[in-house]
């Protein structure tokens, strides 16, 4: 039940072709992991193919040094870059979405706030208004009245076997994702990620003042800061997915 960490070679026409490997390994029964970090570019949900302007925009942006890319899961808007970490997941799970979704976004929440409090930066998950891609299970930091978003989270799920005679609950291998701002500039990614926005009419607007990377936070508390700080948190998060198993509900790892 443990995760297996995998090193996935970054493809830079794609960067997110690495999730399609990781639910294959996990639809052989693998419990595994993927710690990464792409070049700046935007990542939306297929939902976004919604805008008439999408595709005009996407290509503006290419132009410009900073490819969009489509996921899979929902949501909305996530920057990516430098000072950026991502951390995926892949197992598989009996029973249901409704069942389920719960128990993976806490287990991935927590395997991230024992990481960063073992570097002096103590997180909680609410939702943050006025962040990118907000959500109950954003990772926050600061008092619940002002918190700021530190990390983001999603899931992805795909059936691998319906509901049968033999089990009462579906097979499903499921994808959980999260999106950690280390050393990256609040200012910076906000005004990209409005920027696109705005190119394609959404109306939606986040400001920088909601969210946090792990840097500021340290500075902030009088911890201690580096120009290593992107290798420790790596480092952190891989002893604790390393040290995490699959949860409970998991259909089990081979």
């Amino acid at each position: 039940m443990a995760f297996e960490l995998i090193d996935l070679p970054a493809a830079t026409d794609d960067p997110l072709a690495a999730e399609r490997d990781l639910l294959a390994m996990a639809a052989e029964g693998r419990c595994v992991a993927h710690l990464w970090q792409v070049p700046p570019s935007l990542v939306v949900p297929r939902s976004y193919q919604r805008f008439d302007a999408l595709e005009r925009a996407r290509a503006d942006f290419a132009q410009r040094g900073c490819p969009v890319f489509l996921r899979m899961s929902g949501g909305g808007l996530v920057p990516q870059g430098p000072g950026i970490v991502n951390l995926s997941l892949a197992y598989r799970v009996r029973g249901t979405v409704g069942e389920l979704s719960e128990t993976v976004y806490r287990h991935l929440c927590e395997i991230l706030r024992h990481a960063l409090g073992s570097l002096g930066v103590q997180t909680h998950w609410q939702a943050v208004e006025g962040s990118f891609c907000d959500g109950r299970f954003n990772l926050a930091w600061g008092p619940p009245h002002d918190a700021r978003k530190i990390a983001g989270t999603a899931q992805y799920w795909r059936r691998l076997e319906a509901a049968s005679q033999t089990s009462s609950a579906p097979l499903n291998v499921v994808l959980a994702h999260a999106v950690l701002l280390v050393s990256a500039d609040p200012d910076e990614i906000n005004a990209r990620a409005n920027a696109f926005e705005d190119a394609i009419g959404s109306g939606r607007h986040y400001l920088p003042g909601r969210v946090v990377s792990v840097r500021q936070a340290l500075a902030a508390t009088g911890g201690a800061l580096g120009e290593d700080i992107d290798d420790r948190v790596m480092a952190a998060l891989r002893a604790h997915v390393e040290a995490a198993e699959a949860p409970g509900a998991s259909a089990g790892c081979n």
